[in-house]
């Protein structure tokens, strides 16, 4: 850019990020000031240099909303207290969003208990904000009118005249708003270090996630001696763009979204099962088949690695195993139904086969804080089936039914279905004194809706494991069991009070008439027992092979501190086909697609003795395995599976089989060397197998994530952290005389290589 000799003379710095690694050089000064970023230092993966992105002109820095900073030490600034303009070219991703107070700092050098300095930053949703420490006051300058552009480029400057006591904010060459003050007031310096990217005082979560962190792209910074005058800051802006009709250009996605190639040689991060491209995500939500592809939607911060500001993220997939990262689905929007997150929802289809979300709105203007929303997609097909584009409708089309005592705090994750020329909607939510259910409305329309009453109300007394509110009901239909009698699946997730917060599920009778379910047994079911691993329920029946396809979230159970120095929390657990078996018992495994995983068998073993079966399995190592061990007749009381094992055994990791007690167990008392890991302890439940039947289990190990599935009966996920490089063997845990019928071990593929 070709800045006029006047102008570049006023200049006191200019970042323009062409350099590379820790460290970006001031092209004014030639200052060279610290670039924070976690990955710098990594814990669990090999540590790297923050990458430069294309940029306005040249390279970009981007910014990961939780760790990357610049830092220039305070000696080394020098400001004008009379004139003072920054101005930069700023591509936000994300506004975060955990509090309406927050700001985002593009650029902060201040003491706010002092009043002193300057700060140039975002408040949530995207308005502006310019705040100055002056002789009398501090003195803010907000842009409420109208919010920055996510993933578009835009010139921001931001120039404080004293001698005229005028604060002004420019947008793209042109005044977006202006503020007079007391003239004559000069700048308080703040004795601080000058940070791009974060403010000098953040609130902290739990002393580790600093908020108030810009997330997006910045280039051009600079720094001014004076005030940038309406006609200096449009021939600027015009010269940053040169031959571009006066357009910034375009972003591609790739070059403003997290890359999760970045992640790959994290020691600990699964690599087949469904993940965000990075930071933090829940539950998996809103299942869908469309024109030959499944949509998936998870909860999902892009500002970080840590619960909140929570957004719609959006996968799509062929075979519900390979998945393609899209663009953010929903986001949180001022003025609007959802102003603090939209929470979970589900999916269905219209009176034309199109695709609609119905979410949980998030409010805390309301009591309770949740409403139901829907929205619907404005992607022109042309036949790109994934449905980038949402809108939502303008108004809530459900919020909680007056006079039923419903409980203050329970009013979300709605789950749609239609019989007939009739919609059904069930709404996760709690009776006070009564504990918790799930109301059912239905509708003609899909906008008006007729609350019907409970589905179902368990007894709280009886058991307070299922807690005063449930979240994520789902009810679908399992066909006729041996008797000829049509069977419905009534899943739900318990929470508050005294809740166990796992997946549990009753089989029964979905009554239309009443609007009831009436339950074949009164206490509900377990899916797993690997204690609040296996959580966060979504389901589909998938229309072509008309199974019942379960979606969980695979918590990731770790301490804070090391979400933030990996950088992503939590993934799904592999999708589970759920059926009534021949014995009228709910059957469930991972579906049949995961097959497609096996990269190359390892071991295939039969009619062989535990001992001579570990002789081959010494050999065997892996942290991304498929595991099926088969045992006609038990002839020990235990047998399992020791896995990610180090050659000395300091580090192990033991699953199995105990039939005389019938539970499937994980003892992780030797998982990890590392005290601040959480993964410890034994835990397990019952499985509900007869002596004599004979066993399956089924392993699969991926990085931290292990799922093992027993005779299709319950499920056993958990983590596991090791520290050793090692850690990476297996074998059979048992009586060494133990026939086992067979023993086969596949290696397993990324899907994201």
């Amino acid at each position: 850019m070709e800045m006029s000799t006047k102008l570049s003379n006023t200049l006191i710095a200019q970042w323009s990020f062409e350099d590379e690694g820790k460290f970006t050089i001031d092209t004014i000064g030639g200052t060279k000031d610290s670039i924070h970023y976690v990955f710098h230092d990594a814990l669990f993966q090999p540590s790297r240099n923050i990458k430069r992105r294309k940029g306005i002109k040249g390279k970009a820095l981007w910014f990961d909303g939780f760790s990357t900073y610049v830092q220039r030490k305070k000696e080394h600034v020098s400001l004008n207290k009379e004139e003072l303009s920054v101005s930069m070219w700023v591509a936000p991703y994300s506004f975060g969003g955990l509090d309406h107070d927050n700001v985002a700092a593009l650029m902060s050098q201040n003491d706010q208990s002092k009043k002193r300095g300057f700060l140039l930053g975002i408040k949530q949703y995207g308005y502006l904000t310019f705040q100055l420490g002056l002789e009398k006051n501090w003195e803010e300058l907000l842009v409420d009118q109208s919010t920055l552009a996510k993933n578009k480029w835009t010139y921001v400057v931001a120039t404080y005249h004293a001698p005229s006591g005028e604060m002004i904010i420019y947008e793209n060459g042109k005044k977006s708003r202006a503020k007079k003050v007391e003239a004559g007031q000069s700048l308080l310096l703040a004795s601080e270090d000058l940070l791009i990217g974060k403010p000098n005082e953040p609130h902290m979560i739990e002393e580790t996630f600093a908020l108030g962190m810009f997330c997006g792209l910045l280039d051009e910074v600079c720094l001014f001696s004076k005030a940038l005058s309406e006609q200096e800051v449009l021939a600027t802006y015009h010269a940053y763009l040169g031959e571009r009709d006066g357009k910034p250009p375009s972003i591609d996605v790739e070059n403003l979204v997290i890359d999760r190639q970045e992640f790959i040689l994290d020691r600990h991060r699964p690599q087949y099962h469904l993940s965000p491209p990075g930071h933090w995500m829940n539950e998996p939500h809103a299942p869908f088949f469309y024109k030959g592809k499944f949509h998936l939607f998870y909860q999902h911060n892009p500002q970080g690695p840590y619960w909140g500001n929570i957004h719609w993220g959006h996968w799509v997939s062929e075979d519900m195993i390979h998945w393609q990262d899209l663009p953010i689905a929903l986001s949180p929007e001022s003025e609007s139904l959802d102003p603090d997150g939209v929470w979970s929802g589900c999916a269905h289809y219209d009176d034309n086969g199109l695709p609609v979300l119905f979410f949980t709105a998030g409010n805390h203007q309301y009591i309770p804080n949740q409403m139901i929303g829907l929205a619907r997609c404005t992607t022109d097909d042309n036949g790109n089936s994934n449905l980038e584009k949402w809108e939502k409708y303008g108004r809530p089309i459900l919020s909680q039914p007056k006079g039923y005592e419903l409980d203050d705090d329970g009013f979300r994750d709605p789950f749609v279905w239609k019989e007939g020329d009739t919609w059904y909607q069930l709404v996760g939510s709690g009776i006070k004194g009564r504990g918790g259910t799930a109301l059912l409305f239905e509708s003609k329309n899909l906008l008006h809706w007729e609350h019907r009453g409970p589905l179902y109300i368990s007894d709280y007394e009886k058991f307070p494991y299922l807690g005063k509110i449930w979240e994520l009901p789902i009810l679908l239909p399992l066909g006729q069991d041996s008797h000829g009698q049509e069977k419905h699946l009534f899943i739900i997730s318990p929470v508050d009070g005294d809740a166990d917060v796992e997946v549990y599920y009753w089989v029964g009778e979905w009554n239309l008439q009443s609007g009831q379910f009436i339950p074949d047994f009164e206490e509900p079911h377990l899916f797993d027992v690997g204690d609040f691993h296996f959580t966060g329920p979504s389901a589909m029946i998938d229309p072509t092979t008309k199974r019942i396809i379960l979606f969980t979230i695979a918590q990731g159970e770790r301490p804070l501190e090391y979400e933030y120095a990996s950088g992503w929390a939590h993934n799904g657990g592999l999708p589970i086909s759920v059926f009534l078996g021949e014995d009228d018992r709910i059957r469930f495994k991972p579906i049949d697609e995961v097959e497609s995983l096996r990269e190359s068998k390892l071991v295939d073993l039969k009619d062989i003795t535990l001992e001579h079966a570990n002789e081959t399995l010494q050999f065997i190592e892996g942290e991304m395995l498929e595991i099926v061990i088969r045992i006609k007749e038990l002839s020990s009381e235990h047998v399992g599976l020791y896995f990610r094992q180090s050659k000395d055994r300091v580090e192990e990791t033991l699953l199995y089989y105990d039939h005389v007690v019938d539970q499937l167990i994980v003892d992780r008392t030797k998982t990890t060397l590392d005290k601040k890991e959480w993964t410890t302890g034994i835990q397990g439940g019952k499985v509900g197998i007869n002596q004599k039947q004979p066993i399956q289990l089924r392993i699969f190990l991926d990085k931290s994530m292990v799922e093992a599935y027993i005779n299709d009966l319950k499920s056993l996920t958990t983590r596991v952290y090791p520290t050793r490089e090692d850690a990476a063997g297996i074998s059979i845990m048992g009586e060494e005389s133990q026939i086992i019928e067979s023993v086969q071990v596949w290696k397993m593929k990324s899907i994201y290589m």
